[in-house]
């Protein structure tokens, strides 16, 4: 029944080894945010925190829910997030010169991170329905790339080259594990590099800045190359140990932008060193070979491929803020899930997590292979 799906899952049946990680990570990303204020609550750490419960919760519902009806809502949450992408267009917030959000009153939704995990969702669905023997044809590929490349066209219209970036490569994650014939992709890689100079040239001028940026940040120190160099000096002043909790001055004296949000890694990194990084690497470390461990337990076609799928993007998230703070990627916009201040990412992360925990929990009590 709908509603018993919704009650709690029983305290024996969560994976407390995973969720303990996940909560120390965002305690720790608490400490980062209350520091990053000056050593206030407010405005950054009690409403994380807040939403963290909440969310958390939300997780724990999901996982009560059966993998058979994720699955069947698979679709209507794809048509659902393109329609409040369409809405973004209409009647979408403007702030830092992108037209992301919707002002929903309490709080403002990023849709583009809504389709991170729906994206997964919708290409195992697809591959889930298509019979063993049409793989390797036609049809296993044109409804798969319609289906990524309508929201990453609206996305890149925003514009957000990194929440595209991210929707296509989760997608494409799942066409390569459904058994697509490597030399689509191969033949995919070539065509893009031949049109990678045309891409670049209708790319707006912040973001072809950012890309020339990474490739030289020194060139413009003052200017387009500030928030890369910044970012570097923060992590790099940090040493082994840090300068110490609510010590840092990169952020306090607001010389690194969005600190709290997109380049939080580099605020942490002043304050708590190599050590304080290693952490967060290690915890996201293990919280991503939990999700390797669910898809490759999984019972059916949807739940590999969802579970894979999903761990992927958690993959994508962490690694390309870390590159990207750390200047080995341009700046993209990513920002560290449970870390970085904000509800859209941390809602998309909490949303993954209960997905994985829904597989990982019929799992175990499904023995049956299908």
């Amino acid at each position: 029944m709908i509603g018993s799906s919704l009650i709690p899952a029983p305290i024996a049946e969560l994976p407390w080894r995973m969720l303990m990680l996940v909560i120390a990570i965002t305690g720790f990303g608490l400490l980062v945010l209350y520091s990053a204020a000056g050593g206030h609550i407010m405005p950054w750490a009690l409403p994380q925190g807040l939403r963290f419960a909440a969310f958390l919760a939300m997780a724990i519902a999901i996982s009560r829910i059966h993998p058979d009806r994720i699955k069947v809502a698979a679709f209507p949450a794809y048509a659902g997030v393109l329609i409040l992408l369409l809405l973004v267009e209409a009647l979408g917030f403007v702030g830092g010169g992108a037209q992301r959000w919707l002002n929903l009153g309490i709080v403002r939704l990023q849709p583009s991170e809504l389709m991170k995990p729906v994206i997964v969702l919708a290409i195992a669905r697809f591959y889930d329905m298509l019979p063993a023997g049409e793989i390797r044809g036609w049809n296993a590929v044109w409804p798969a790339a319609a289906l990524i490349g309508i929201p990453a066209a609206f996305i890149l219209i925003q514009p957000d080259l990194g929440t595209a970036m991210m929707v296509v490569l989760g997608g494409l994650v799942v066409m390569f594990l459904a058994g697509l014939p490597l030399r689509l992709f191969l033949g995919g890689a070539a065509a893009i590099a031949v049109v990678v100079p045309v891409a670049f040239s209708m790319l707006h001028d912040y973001q072809q800045r950012r890309v020339t940026i990474f490739l030289n940040p020194e060139s413009d120190p003052l200017g387009a190359g500030y928030h890369i160099s910044q970012s570097k000096i923060a992590i790099g002043s940090g040493g082994l140990f840090g300068k110490g909790f609510l010590n840092g001055t990169q952020s306090h004296l607001d010389y690194l932008p969005e600190g709290h949000t997109d380049f939080i890694f580099a605020t942490m990194a002043e304050e708590w060193g190599l050590m304080g990084g290693l952490f967060l690497i290690v915890a996201f470390g293990f919280v991503i070979r939990w999700g390797v461990g669910v898809a490759l337990d999984a019972k059916d076609r949807f739940s590999r491929l969802a579970a894979a799928g999903i761990t992927t993007t958690i993959f994508f998230y962490v690694a390309i803020n870390m590159m990207m703070v750390m200047g080995l990627a341009p700046v993209v916009g990513i920002p560290l899930p449970l870390v970085s201040y904000g509800g859209s990412a941390m809602l998309t992360f909490m949303l993954c997590l209960g997905a994985l925990m829904s597989i990982e929990r019929h799992n175990r009590r499904d023995p049956r292979r299908r």
